[in-house]
């Protein structure tokens, strides 16, 4: 069948002009095997209807969808990696692929690429995309999904039968395409390059679009009040995330500027990990030596790139002085943490919130206790659901927050997922979940685990089925 005739199709982003992206093709692969589709968010967009065939069609051949893109997208932008400026940036694998709104709350979303093959920002790279890291993206996003985190959805992976050689995995390796759906591709970064270029006229055509299509919130009748209310809302949403991914124990591994969108929804995962206990030096980059992007520095490190967005945003300066209100917008970066961590936190422990006050007290304190027990993260969590307490954790570290208890009640009823056992996902579960695809082409095992991770959503969503 073709798309669902509710399909609502954008192209919304070529709006902007030829100076934010190139038109770019995808690659010619040798084979296509369909690996994975995320059929619950094709429903919402429309795109359930596909057969496999014309699946393979759109998303291994990118074959236009109809009223999106007649050729993909590559976008450019700038960033710092690891803190070190990068003007040499841009989708070198991959590229926006089609636009679409989500058919449940009207939000413009992005079906864009990983592993497409050559751009112009390709840098002598081969444009593609491991097989095993294109499993891992599905991991990551299922768990994060689950866990309540603002993400991307892996929307599909379709192997491509191409052999590569990576120096981090045995060579030769198995290809694959992935695409992912997200709330946007506009990065810090993007407005970096248009600040490196002095382009204050593109940006404020970018802005423009990024207040229509994505934040209505900070639409204000002069510009310097629009660009305050726009930094202080990708603030607001950065804070939520960067709050969600601590509650998770998620450590994202390369926080870098062109990582971190405007819409404040989490993307692109590469060596990322899941804490096995509560390690605030904990990294998931084999070659992050410094420990930069370390668990416990992720909330710095997110507003150090925030404060990139705004040094960017002084090139629309004026006459006015915007060093004022967008220095007190990333001064509120810290409160606006504190209480987006708080409220995740009683999310995952299946607390109704009480008063802010209360409720950071019983983040810290559930917090401190996994530093001081050394619990496994999620098992705590698991334990901990709705107020209960198992046996394990009669021990002084969590007296205070016992303490801190009192009052609280649980925030829905029971789930039957929280009488078993903790789903959880460290990179010794990833390696077990690979090794019968590379050995034998068993993917059962990888089912089984997604399975077990949408029980795990529907359970902290209050799903019965």
């Amino acid at each position: 069948m073709p798309v669902s005739p509710i399909f609502s199709p954008s192209r919304a982003h070529a709006d902007l002009g030829e100076t934010l992206y190139d038109l770019v093709a995808a690659a010619e692969f040798p084979k296509l095997t369909l690996r994975h589709r995320d059929q619950r968010w094709a429903a919402r967009v429309g795109l359930d209807t596909l057969s496999d065939a014309e699946w393979l069609a759109h998303f291994g051949r990118f074959e236009p969808l109809p009223g999106s893109f007649e050729a993909p997208l590559a976008l450019r932008y700038h960033g710092h990696q690891f803190r070190h400026y990068n003007p040499d940036l841009g989708d070198g694998r991959g590229f926006l692929f089609a636009q679409m709104h989500d058919l449940r709350d009207g939000r413009l979303l992005d079906l864009a690429t990983k592993g497409s093959g050559q751009t112009p920002w390709s840098r002598g790279a081969d444009g593609r995309l491991t097989l095993k890291g294109g499993m891992r993206e599905i991991l990551a996003t299922s768990m994060l999904e689950a866990q309540g985190v603002e993400t991307s959805k892996t929307f599909s992976l379709i192997e491509t039968g191409e052999e590569l050689f990576r120096n981090d995995e045995p060579s030769p390796t198995r290809a694959a395409v992935l695409v992912r759906l997200s709330h946007s591709h506009l990065r810090i970064g993007t407005f970096q390059r248009l600040a490196y270029l002095r382009d204050a006229e593109t940006m404020r055509r970018l802005l423009s679009h990024i207040i229509l299509r994505y934040l209505p919130e900070a639409e204000a009748p002069s510009e310097p009040e629009r660009i305050a209310r726009f930094f202080a809302a990708t603030t607001r949403r950065v804070a939520r995330m960067g709050a969600q991914w601590m509650a998770a124990g998620f450590v994202h591994g390369v926080l870098n500027t062109d990582n971190i969108n405007v819409t404040g929804e989490s993307f692109d995962y590469g060596p990322w990990r899941w804490l096995p206990k509560y390690d605030p030096a904990f990294t998931a980059a084999y070659f992050d030596h410094g420990g930069l992007y370390a668990y416990g520095r992720q909330p710095e490190t997110l507003q150090w790139n925030l404060a990139q967005l705004g040094s960017s945003l002084l090139q629309l300066e004026g006459d006015g002085d915007l060093k004022t209100p967008l220095q007190a917008e990333l001064n509120a970066f810290g409160p606006l943490f504190q209480r987006e961590f708080a409220a995740a936190v009683l999310w995952r422990l299946g607390l109704a919130p009480r008063d802010p006050d209360r409720d950071a007290t019983l983040a810290a304190a559930f917090f401190s206790a996994l530093q001081a027990s050394e619990a496994p993260f999620e098992q705590a969590f698991f334990d901990w659901r709705g107020g209960r307490l198992r046996e394990g954790y009669e021990g002084p570290a969590f007296q205070p927050f016992r303490d801190a208890l009192e009052g609280y009640a649980p925030s829905g009823p029971a789930h039957p997922y929280f009488e078993g056992a903790p789903c959880t996902l460290l990179i010794e579960e990833v390696e077990a979940l690979w090794a019968p695809i590379a050995e034998r082409d068993d993917w059962q095992p990888l089912h089984d685990k997604l399975a077990a991770i949408e029980v795990m959503r529907q359970a902290y969503a209050g799903l019965t089925d």
